[in-house]
């Protein structure tokens, strides 16, 4: 007998739990220009539904017309906060981000427009710039802000992290609170910053290796050709928009900014008497080829685009190789060779101008920076300021993949819970 009194509130546990779901459809169901579909969630993830939003090309001219911008939502209650994850490039399934968890809050995850399935029919790129993608987002927190009326945080990673920051910059009051991890700011079409960096990190003797293994490489091209030909026949890559061999002397002069970007350790260089097939998977390993293959280069034109006139990007210094360098220019930044050539629009520097200054001022507050320690993009870091309460975390020995919540010190954790109380007014477990 004593166990009915558990079962009845079992019972009406689980009735109001399923009460609940025909309740937030019903309301997604009514937003305007949205659909929904239920998908099936991973363990905690709360209800999780992909949502279809209906978004004008430009927001100031409806007339211009629409496309469709996915975006994951991952329910867990409307007395909870939300998370909107501004991610940078495509989102090909949902996940739970880990300042979602930390804070068990709904979670509204936004594929970034002209990325994945969240293109026009007809691409016309003079409409992929922050100010619409900022526009998006804010678009599709009106239409939640019903549904979840607690406080708001923005977050993303890398591309996704700089988002979050445009976002703060074009709509201050649309969080309370913003994440950005390892988020490049530049301040120019190429970034010097990027290079002080790599001229600085690490020990002497780790920066002398790593060029000297570049140019092993490089003076073993007749060599080393042929094996990527094959290779790339095996990997089923082309290249179109670049031959192999200008391929081949990117990934030699990206080596660097991908060592120190993954953080790989200087003893796992290749000695100059390795065998050349060792040093050559090594240098596929840490900086393959085929991020310049037709694949990669359609994968991210959006991203070469938004750099190209908008965001700004890092450069390769040719002139330390410049004997041993023969596809690419050696009198210019070789980079915008594989920006497709119909982005022919000019570089804008206004925007840039403008977060930078920004971001020095009084107004970026209630922001909480994480970078990598080694990780080049912290190379353009966003400066610490002290007349904003923001904090900034550079973890170190951490990189792009690793510089999370989940690698802070103790003090740093703790520091960080502090700030999300303090500016939530919420208790963080």
């Amino acid at each position: 007998m004593k166990k009915l009194p558990i079962l009845t509130l079992l019972i009406l546990l689980s009735a109001l739990l399923q009460a609940q779901t025909p309740h937030l459809r019903s309301r997604l169901l009514n937003l305007p220009n949205v659909s929904i579909q239920s998908i099936a969630p991973d363990t905690g993830d709360g209800e999780v539904y992909e949502l279809r939003v209906r978004q004008p090309l430009d927001h100031t001219d409806t007339l211009r017309g629409f496309f469709y911008q996915k975006v994951y939502l991952n329910h867990v209650g409307h007395d909870r906060p939300a998370v909107i994850v501004t991610e940078g490039y495509n989102r090909p399934r949902p996940r739970a981000y880990e300042l979602t968890q930390m804070l068990k809050a709904n979670q509204v995850q936004v594929e970034h427009r002209f990325f994945g399935n969240s293109m026009p029919d007809s691409l016309d790129y003079r409409y992929l710039n922050l100010q619409q993608a900022t526009a998006d987002l804010h678009h599709i927190r009106e239409l939640l802000g019903g549904i979840y009326p607690e406080k708001w945080v923005s977050t993303g990673i890398s591309k996704g992290g700089a988002t979050t920051i445009f976002y703060r910059y074009f709509y201050p009051d649309d969080v309370a609170v913003s994440v950005p991890y390892v988020a490049p700011i530049n301040r120019a079409y190429e970034e010097p910053r990027l290079y002080t960096f790599l001229d600085t990190i690490g020990s002497d003797a780790c920066r002398a290796e790593i060029k000297a293994f570049q140019r092993r490489i490089l003076t073993e091209r007749a060599e080393i050709l042929p094996l990527l030909k094959f290779y790339s026949l095996g990997a089923r890559t082309k290249y179109s928009y670049l031959t192999l061999e200008q391929a081949f002397e990117y990934a030699v002069l990206e080596y660097p900014f991908s060592f120190w970007q993954y953080g790989q350790d200087c003893g796992g260089i290749p000695s100059a008497d390795a065998p050349l097939h060792e040093a050559l998977i090594y240098l596929l390993e840490v900086s393959g080829i085929d991020f310049f293959s037709d694949a990669s280069v359609e994968q991210y034109v959006s991203h070469y685009y938004q750099s190209a006139t908008e965001m700004g990007y890092y450069g390769y210094r040719t002139a330390e190789f410049e004997d041993l360098i023969e596809a690419l220019p050696t009198d210019r930044n070789p980079m915008a060779l594989f920006f497709p050539s119909e982005m022919n629009d000019p570089f804008d520097g206004k925007l840039l101008k403008g977060v930078n200054k920004w971001l020095n001022g009084k107004e970026a507050n209630r922001i909480a920076y994480i970078y990598g320690g080694v990780d080049t993009w912290t190379g353009s870091a966003v400066p610490e300021n002290d007349r904003v309460d923001s904090e900034w975390f550079v973890l170190k020995g951490k990189h792009h993949a690793n510089a999370r919540i989940t690698g802070m010190t103790k003090s740093e954790r703790e520091r960080f819970v502090a700030a999300l109380e303090r500016w939530l007014e919420i208790d963080v477990d």
